[in-house]
């Protein structure tokens, strides 16, 4: 990657860290879960409101590292107006890749791209994905509480 695409990415992290993006409680919610990284101390709330089969608005609120804010605030933001199915492609795509393993669908990630750095420091995949696996447990009503340090892995699925 190119120091100016770094420098980008870098600044778009910090930006959606200073000003998060629906950042706020969701009393009308139908859906939402608690994220927990132990590893680090971040803790969010992710809120859903679906209509049918799309989600009609998303929000989150919480405490946590830039990474973990700005992964948040950047997924509020496109998984606005989603099917449940395209937010459940968007989880694999951006696990993909702050693991370090997208392919060809990072093309189509836009500035979620942002993230993609995150791979090269593996204690900060838990932080980029933490909002995401909140996402995830509620829209498929899960609810509860999901941390980074289930299934033993890089972070809970």
């Amino acid at each position: 990657m190119s120091a100016e695409l770094e420098e980008l990415y870098q600044s778009i992290i910090l930006d959606h860290n200073r000003r998060p993006k629906n950042f706020r409680d969701m009393p009308d919610a139908t859906a939402h879960a608690d994220g927990v990284n132990p590893l680090c101390g971040d803790q969010l709330t992710v809120w859903l409101r679906m209509d049918g089969e799309s989600v009609a608005d998303i929000s989150f609120r919480g405490q946590g590292c830039a990474i973990s804010k700005a992964s948040a605030s950047m997924m509020t933001q496109v998984v606005k107006g989603k099917s449940r199915a395209d937010a459940d492609k968007l989880f694999d795509d951006v696990h993909a890749l702050v693991t370090g393993r997208a392919g060809a669908q990072a093309a189509e990630l836009g500035a979620l791209k942002a993230l993609s750095g995150v791979s090269k420091f593996p204690l900060r995949v838990k932080c980029a994905s933490l909002a995401w696996h909140a996402m995830r447990a509620a829209l498929h009503g899960a609810g509860g509480s999901v941390t980074t340090d289930q299934s033993g892995g890089e972070s809970a699925s």
